[in-house]
């Protein structure tokens, strides 16, 4: 009977608006949620006779919520460092809590704090992930999420870490009188030549302790320089009269390095073998490039040392931590020195509308998602990642409030339907009296 199929659709059309309405009553209680994605509730018409003839049985109507993850929310200034957000695609990659088996979760809530043993999690709880970095900077990107590890600021403190890089840069004077005597490897190590220029840098080894290595430079013949790295005191290393490498320097005619025409163990690592028992790593030099002005050159000017770098040394306090674009997260220390620790990777999916929804803003994967695939930020579709900055909830007040006046509306039309229908079903019974 039709008048019964009418009452049907009416229910249905109750229970669609009801699942209608509780997705503006979500959206609104989370407008000022971190990150959160407005649900938006569509229709779908139920249909039980899809031939139309002589008579007609409604089918009704069902709720189909539609969550819109992939939706970009604004993103808002913030105080704090750790707070991040992603200008783009992607999602952080979290856990809840710190160990591998805990239960992997997809978010763009980057409201991360250090927690009382120096992990980052945010608001929710969900643990911040990261591929940590070795001492020279470097990771492995497997694309497998148990390769994570938590992000923890705090490890670091009172640690020490060994030189890896000794940059310099630095002008040999060009009129610089030539060396004519007998010169052999060495020499200006043990003090038998005096250099043309000379300078000391400090390194450290594994154990934080402070080490002088001096750069000493003679000049043999036009646009060719003798060079030697050697530890003072001699006896803080195993190697003979302390020299660690020694070479030849050759300058093009424009006064710019010739590296192609110098020494090789100039340009390489040296790894110190410190008589103090210390560990070392291996220590790159970076004394220039090809034809170019970016280390030792050779002018008219002055000798001297323009600028050096060396990385290295006793770790102090941890002052603040520092997230650029490209998901590298540096801890600063109170003596401003500077230490990369992660990597943060960024999760893209072929559907995230298609995720999971999980508490505290956080997504699952689903077979409606598609596998993650995990890159640096800025990298194959990913986003960039912004510090200083909160991603707001994406839901428009306005258009909530509209939404709801429309469901209402909507829900009492349905509950006119099953009372028209049920005075109708009581004419039907008063025939028979």
């Amino acid at each position: 009977m039709s008048l019964y199929s009418a009452l049907y659709a009416g229910v249905s059309g109750l229970s669609a608006q009801s699942s209608a309405m509780a997705t503006v009553a979500d959206n609104i209680t989370n407008i000022n949620t971190v990150g959160y994605k407005g649900v938006e509730a569509q229709f779908r018409s139920l249909v039980t006779d899809g031939t139309i003839v002589t008579s007609y049985s409604a089918g009704g109507v069902a709720a189909a919520p539609h969550a819109m993850i992939s939706k970009q929310g604004l993103l808002q200034a913030s105080s704090s460092t750790t707070d991040l957000g992603i200008d783009g695609a992607g999602f952080f990659v979290t856990r809840s809590g710190i160990n591998p088996t805990d239960q992997i979760a997809f978010t763009r809530a980057g409201s991360f704090r250090p927690d009382e043993e120096g992990f980052l999690r945010n608001s929710a709880g969900y643990y911040l992930q990261g591929w940590a970095l070795d001492n020279n900077g470097n990771y492995v990107n497997t694309g497998n999420l148990s390769a994570l590890s938590p992000v923890r600021v705090g490890e670091l403190t009172g640690t020490a870490t060994a030189t890896t890089r000794l940059q310099m840069r630095a002008n040999l004077q060009s009129t610089t009188t030539a060396f004519t005597g007998a010169y052999a490897a060495g020499n200006m190590a043990t003090g038998a030549v005096t250099p043309a220029f000379s300078r000391s840098l400090d390194v450290f080894d594994a154990q934080g302790g402070p080490h002088r290595l001096n750069l000493s430079f003679l000049k043999t013949a036009p646009n060719v320089w003798q060079a030697e790295i050697y530890a003072t005191p001699a006896s803080d290393v195993t190697a003979a009269n302390g020299l660690l490498v020694s070479g030849t320097i050759t300058f093009n005619p424009d006064g710019s390095l010739d590296v192609a025409n110098s020494s090789p163990a100039l340009f390489g690592t040296i790894t110190p073998v410190w008589t103090n028992s210390a560990a070392a790593d291996p220590i790159q030099l970076e004394l220039g490039t090809q034809n170019g002005l970016d280390g030792l050159t050779q002018f008219g000017s002055t000798s001297a040392m323009i600028s050096s770098i060396v990385n290295g040394g006793l770790l102090g306090n941890i002052a603040s931590v520092e997230v650029d674009k490209q998901g590298r997260l540096s801890a600063i220390f109170e003596d401003g020195t500077a230490r990369e620790l992660y990597q943060l990777p960024l999760a893209t999916f072929p559907n995230p509308d298609g995720l999971t929804r999980l508490p505290g803003n956080g997504f699952s994967m689903s077979d409606g998602s598609g596998a993650p695939a995990l890159n640096e930020p800025t990298v194959l579709g990913a986003g960039a990642i912004s510090s200083g900055t909160l991603e707001g909830s994406t839901v428009d007040l306005a258009e909530e409030f509209t939404n709801m006046i429309r469901f209402q509306r909507a829900y009492s039309a349905a509950s006119r339907i099953i009372t028209t229908v049920d005075d109708m079903l009581q004419e039907v019974s008063n025939l028979k009296r």
